[in-house]
């Protein structure tokens, strides 16, 4: 048996292995100073007929052998065209499709093309539908705040409601079991018709998250009122001390009730003026993806447990993570103004910050 090696390539039994990426480089190098195949050969460590093959393959264009693809790039550009009219269509309807605009291909090309140009099928998000004046009103008001700096957010105290429930739905752990363990006790995850769930409120600035609020029936305007009298007032002392701060809330009934903005008023506490159906601008919405993705693997029994545990979570939440997310608004408000003013098609921009997820909006990628 003849075994030669060397430091860059071998060959057994007189059969060339494939090339490295150093022996093409070497090949590609001396064959342009007009180096002779024996000599390249020795340099690169292998043979002459690998040399040989490997120049006459580069001469001619060729990457690698194989049979003609059978769609031209004109049928690859009818393909990704009927992909993005309809992207709810499945692999079947839009190979019916394709060959219906004169292509000739089967189901299993098909679905290959298709992951060639990038497409794969994924759970849709969702996202809340804005219409024509509420994209207008969100869009200038992304243009009115354009200019704030990080520092100018760091002013603004962030809030809102949130729902927990003792079932977390999709969001829990898989499970490792063997065949036909489907069914054992101990592989199972319990649910419940109706699960226990509780509604909280919550702040937050850059310096930190402010007490949470359980809210134990429907928040009302008056409920509201006695939640900003005895957690957001408290929140703002410890949050902001004696300095000068602006209170966000979003557009709900409770909040946008002329009793709360005479309560408000009264108080002294200026209101950042927000656009309707704008939850991804909201930083504080990320804050509670952060904590339902820390609650994920805990499973409470009741309310009560499910309170502690809220209360835990929120307890671990350093200043620096919500410093980070009171930087990304500047971030928000660009892309907001991008998306509305180049493309109409998507009416607006949903984020991630951090890798973390709000599940019931579309993200786009701010890292």
């Amino acid at each position: 048996m003849v075994f030669q090696s060397s430091s860059i390539g071998y060959t057994i039994m007189g059969k060339t292995a494939d090339l490295t990426v150093v022996q093409k480089t070497t090949i590609d190098t001396l064959h342009k100073e007009g180096k002779t195949q024996k000599v390249i050969a020795k340099e690169a460590g292998c043979s002459q007929s690998s040399v040989s093959k490997h120049i006459n393959r580069e001469a001619k264009g060729r990457k690698r052998c194989g049979r003609k693809k059978c769609t031209s790039k004109r049928d690859n550009h009818t393909l990704e065209r009927i992909v993005k009219q309809n992207p709810f269509k499945n692999v079947g309807e839009i190979h019916k499709e394709w060959t219906a605009a004169g292509v000739s291909a089967s189901r299993t090309t098909t679905h290959r093309r298709m992951k060639d140009m990038g497409f794969c099928c994924r759970i849709p998000c969702v996202k809340p539908l804005l219409n024509h004046r509420q994209r207008q009103k969100r869009l200038a008001w992304a243009k009115e705040k354009k200019d704030w700096t990080a520092g100018e957010w760091s002013k603004v105290m962030f809030s809102d409601e949130s729902k927990f429930c003792i079932s977390f739905g999709n969001q829990g752990p898989r499970v490792w079991r063997k065949r036909r363990e489907a069914l054992h006790p101990r592989c199972l995850k319990s649910s419940v018709k109706c699960p226990q769930s509780v509604m909280v409120w919550g702040a937050m600035s850059s310096a930190g998250v402010g007490p949470l609020c359980f809210l134990r029936s429907r928040v009302n305007a008056a409920t509201y009122q006695e939640v900003l009298e005895h957690f957001m007032l408290p929140a703002a002392d410890q949050l902001f001390g004696d300095a000068d701060f602006i209170f966000q809330q979003d557009l709900a009934p409770a909040h946008s009730a002329k009793a709360t903005s005479t309560w408000l008023k009264d108080h002294g506490i200026p209101v950042l003026n927000w656009p309707a159906n704008s939850p991804d601008l909201n930083p504080i919405e990320n804050l509670w993806g952060i904590v339902k993705k820390k609650m994920q693997y805990t499973r409470p029994n009741n309310s009560g447990e499910l309170k502690a545990t809220i209360r835990a979570t929120w307890a671990i939440i350093t200043p620096e993570q919500c410093h980070r997310l009171i930087d990304s608004m500047p971030r928000r408000i660009a892309a907001v103004i991008q998306e509305c003013c180049t493309c109409s098609y998507f009416s607006c921009s949903y984020f991630s910050v951090g890798q973390h997820f709000y599940k019931s909006f579309v993200f786009i990628g701010l890292q």
